[in-house]
């Protein structure tokens, strides 16, 4: 099979190519899909598994908890094999998995079987990020990874709607025939169109120790840690809600399963609208001024969040619009907190991104459950929204000096980036290699 040659950057500012969006944004698009048409269906999975809402609800965090161990270990692995292979057998096991999923004859079971549909999940998120490193630095990578969101964006807006019609006819255990069904899609238009982006001669050759040693690398830079950790506080977010609407907006304020899949595409828009402005303004203000005010923009619309929920306010509208505006804020938190963090360690970009989506899962997965060991209700799943966002606004401002007078240039200033061995094999542009975007 011929395999296309990868593309060289163009210049910054230039169009990013919509075929290689559309490309990555397959991979990073299978967790996603997973997640969301099988959100719909929590309420009938426990009533037919004769679990708790809370034991239904780990069917998600369990996918989240899989895919942070997948990628601390397909990220090395791609390394040093290229990107290509792990991605191919990755998405084949998603595919076995969801299968599997079908025929789960109780909770435990499907519990286990979605970890594993998280681990196999993950080398799309760790190899998307990864190939995206190969091939840009600085700011572009901040503007791709936003408009990647165009993409992922697709879940939360039709695959709600997908699952409830599938399993309003034909039952739960159908979404994950539908699921085998979009992983082998994926599966042919990888093996067509998935470039190799890491030439033999830039592969780590290093043993299982020094695979060790690189994450330990990684973790012993401060701002690293730090910036590779808001995406997980961001996704928390994410999940907190992801896991808890179907029993708040169904069972606690009514909603029908049509409504209920509007108002998650709602959702999912205004994330979108948030991540496609920060990809029109990063080329013009710096990842890490966006990020100073993403961040705290996030933290302020939870927090009115929680008052409407608490004081009885506005009814569904005073839980939905101040939520859609924190998810709008988000659009500004992951993609420039990860595009800062993989600038500073370039050379081991597949490790880097293994580390901030491991974090990004792990993270996520161990905050969601607390909205149902809360309770479940509106006022544990807000409590948890912006007790999270809280703690990120925490981290971005006393582990990293954005909040410090011109502590931004300093953020953004790459680490050990290699940029010009990029430029030698023409993955990056010379224009964007260690460049501080002005407002």
């Amino acid at each position: 099979m011929t395999r296309r040659p990868v593309p060289t950057t163009a210049a910054s500012g230039s169009r990013l190519p919509a075929s290689f969006v559309m490309l990555i944004g397959s991979f990073t698009l299978l967790p996603a899909m997973s997640t969301d048409m099988y959100l719909p269906s929590l309420p009938q999975v426990a009533t037919d598994l004769g679990t708790t809402a809370a034991g239904a609800q780990f069917t998600i965090t369990g996918m989240v908890l899989g895919g942070a161990a997948g990628q601390l270990i397909v990220g090395p692995l791609s390394d040093r094999v290229g990107r290509r292979k792990p991605a191919l057998v990755a998405v084949s096991g998603h595919v076995l998995i969801s299968l599997l999923c079908a025929i789960a004859p109780s909770i435990g079971v499907l519990a286990g079987l979605r970890l594993l549909q998280g681990f196999f999940a993950a080398s799309g998120i760790v190899t998307a990020i990864a190939v995206v490193r190969d091939r840009y630095t600085g700011s572009e990578v901040a503007r791709l990874m936003s408009r990647l969101m165009l993409v992922i964006a697709a879940a939360p807006m039709l695959a709600p709607s997908i699952g409830t019609v599938v399993a309003g006819q034909w039952g739960w255990r159908a979404v994950f025939l539908v699921l085998a069904g979009v992983g082998g899609a994926l599966l042919v238009f990888a093996l067509l169109r998935l470039p190799e982006s890491l030439p033999p001669e830039r592969r780590q050759r290093h043993g299982v120790g020094a695979l060790a040693r690189g994450y330990l690398d990684l973790l012993r830079d401060k701002r690293f840690r730090a910036l590779a950790v808001l995406p997980g506080m961001a996704q928390a977010v994410v999940i907190s809600y992801v896991a808890g609407s179907p029993f708040v907006l169904r069972e606690q304020f009514g909603l029908s399963g049509g409504q209920f899949s509007l108002v998650f595409a709602l959702g999912g828009a205004s994330l979108v609208a948030g991540s496609q402005l920060n990809a029109g303004l990063v080329r013009r203000i710096s990842p890490s001024r966006l990020l100073r005010v993403g961040a705290p923009a996030m933290a302020g619309s939870s927090a009115v969040l929680v008052v409407m929920v608490v004081g009885g306010v506005g009814g569904v509208l005073g839980l939905l619009v101040p939520l859609w505006c924190a998810l709008f804020a988000l659009g500004f938190v992951t993609s420039n907190a990860s595009a800062l963090a993989l600038s500073r360690h370039g050379e081991r970009a597949g490790t880097a991104a293994a580390t901030i989506g491991a974090l990004q899962s792990g993270v996520a997965g161990s905050v969601s459950p607390l909205v149902g060991l809360l309770g479940g209700d509106a006022v544990a799943m807000t409590s948890v929204i912006l007790g999270t966002a809280v703690v990120a606004l925490l981290v971005l401002g006393l582990a990293t000096p954005i909040y410090r007078r011109q502590g931004w240039v300093a953020l953004d200033a790459p680490g050990s980036d290699p940029s010009p061995d990029l430029e030698g094999a023409g993955l990056v542009t010379s224009a964007e290699s260690g460049a501080t975007a002005t407002a």
